[in-house]
């Protein structure tokens, strides 16, 4: 009897093995048609390009948001507070331009947000980006996407946008 247990269990085992190799092959499906979309993804580092860098904000009630800018080597380039409404997907667009009047150059720029709601209490708030997904590594499990020279999971990915060029 016990012998019967033991090679039920091995069945078992086989079956859970294709069900994580039908999963990943799934993933790597779904990710191949990322490929060329425009995405938004959980991040805090967005490309600036032609003088122009957006992020999307998530602000979870009504808030004054402190924002700061750092280029690719931390240095703080650009800091600003603002009132925030409640919502998702609010976009914070930089046009490159130091607190001092220097215009920074394109490249890569890390935006950090916190947020006070009207109570004064903390109030977090969470940075997404949004690219074109410009490869797949297939050979990482779960897949990775590039974005803007970046590596995301797809479980990072929060939406696909539809452009004219989608």
């Amino acid at each position: 009897m016990q012998f019967a247990g033991v090679e039920q269990q091995l069945k078992t085992n086989d079956a859970l093995s294709q069900l994580v190799t039908l999963q990943q092959t799934t993933q790597a499906t779904q990710a191949l048609g990322f490929v060329g979309k425009t995405a938004l993804v959980d991040g805090s580092t967005a490309t600036m390009k032609n003088s122009s860098a957006t992020w999307h904000l998530n602000v979870p009630s009504d808030s004054t948001v402190d924002i700061t800018v750092a280029n690719s080597s931390g240095q703080t380039v650009f800091t600003g507070k603002y009132t925030a409404a409640a919502g998702t997907d609010i976009p914070f667009t930089w046009n490159g331009q130091g607190n001092d009047g220097t215009q920074w150059p394109d490249g890569k720029y890390t935006i950090s947000a916190t947020g006070k709601d009207v109570a004064n209490n903390n109030v977090g708030i969470a940075a997404q980006v949004q690219g074109v997904v410009s490869s797949v590594d297939l050979t990482q499990s779960p897949p990775l996407l590039t974005i803007d020279g970046a590596s995301y999971t797809l479980s990072q990915v929060k939406s696909i946008i539809a452009t004219s060029s989608n």
